[in-house]
């Protein structure tokens, strides 16, 4: 569950005040509006990655406004995916893990596990620069799933990948919501990408954001 209360966030002149939401545990949802209103920065937010003038928020119920990103124990896929460029795929998924001081074995099965489940086993040995933009966002999906997250942030995942792509990434992204009691935040400009995966949309309007059901988009 994610719950943000009266959140005021400014920097520089940009100011977003009285953002005000609830996620449900296990629900899906797209957060939506025109570049420039604030999604990415309250997505940021709620991972720890940007700090908060005043307000609360809550994860599963805990404050935790004032805690690291780490402790906040959120799985995070960026626009740009974020992949050490130098390391294996293997490498990228197990690097959450091996902060976390897990044994090795575990690690490995943990790995070989995300890997069948988002078909990338083939691509364990490859370095992340030898990756098209699709792989990218499986091997990074899998690095923000690899300790078992509660929440998920998804920042814009979809945006830079072809058609063909983004079809088997609604079917992943279905099949994780189906299969996992995980609560998504995602951001997005698609209404697609809303129709196929949401049970609701937060659209940002005129600073306000407003619950929606993605059919009446």
């Amino acid at each position: 569950m994610i719950h943000c209360k009266n959140l005021h966030i400014k920097q520089g002149d940009f100011n977003l005040k009285g953002i005000n939401f609830q996620i449900k545990k296990g629900d899906y949802v797209v957060m939506m509006g025109k570049t420039g209103c604030g999604k990415t920065t309250v997505l940021e937010s709620v991972c720890g990655l940007r700090n908060i003038d005043s307000g609360e928020i809550l994860l599963n119920g805990k404050e935790v406004s004032k805690f690291s990103p780490a402790k906040r124990e959120i799985g995070y896929l960026p626009q740009d995916s974020a992949l050490f460029k130098t390391m294996t795929v293997a490498q990228n998924i197990a690097f959450a893990l091996k902060l976390r001081k897990w044994d090795k074995d575990k690690i490995e099965e943990r790995v070989h596990e995300l890997a069948h489940s988002l078909e990338i086993s083939k691509l364990l040995k490859r370095k992340a620069h030898d990756l098209s933009g699709g792989e990218r966002q499986r091997v990074a999906l899998a690095r923000a799933l690899s300790f078992y997250p509660d929440v998920l942030c998804l920042d814009e995942p979809l945006s830079a990948l072809d058609e063909d792509t983004v079809r088997e990434m609604y079917e992943l992204l279905t099949e994780l919501k189906e299969n996992n009691k995980i609560t998504v935040l995602h951001i997005s400009h698609s209404k697609t990408d809303a129709i196929k995966l949401a049970d609701k949309v937060l659209l940002f309007d005129n600073g306000e954001l407003k619950e929606m059901d993605p059919h009446r988009l």
